[in-house]
């Protein structure tokens, strides 16, 4: 029989922290969120979904669920620890409690304008 084809090369840390940039520079506004806004995986990423549909956002999302690497390597990339993450413009704004926080401060509203 013929040897078992050699398993795929792993991704480096380093080409995984250039696939997250890559991600998080997609678009001006981007939320990495269990499932899609469409159809959120978890009640923080609805309520997450929401608010920045509230303030007439447009972002871009990505499903964590889909990308184990991104999941766990994002958490390490961005130092924080849980999910939805939300980038503006490249830069981690926060997750659900900063966005709940900036959208009952109308700072959210500023912050989609901003990234326009």
């Amino acid at each position: 029989a013929a040897p078992a084809a050699a398993p795929a090369a792993e991704e480096t840390k380093e080409q995984l922290h250039a696939r997250l940039a890559s991600l998080i520079n997609a678009q001006p506004m981007v939320l990495f969120m269990k499932g899609n806004p469409g159809e959120p995986r978890c009640g923080f990423s609805r309520k997450a979904v929401a608010m920045l549909q509230q303030v007439d956002a447009q972002f871009g999302h990505f499903d964590i669920l889909t990308d184990q690497a991104v999941r766990q390597g994002l958490k390490e990339y961005s130092n924080w620890p849980t999910y939805p993450q939300l980038y503006v413009k490249g830069e981690l704004i926060g997750g659900f409690d900063i966005i709940e926080e900036m959208k009952e401060a109308g700072e959210l509203k500023d912050l989609v304008t901003e990234a326009r």
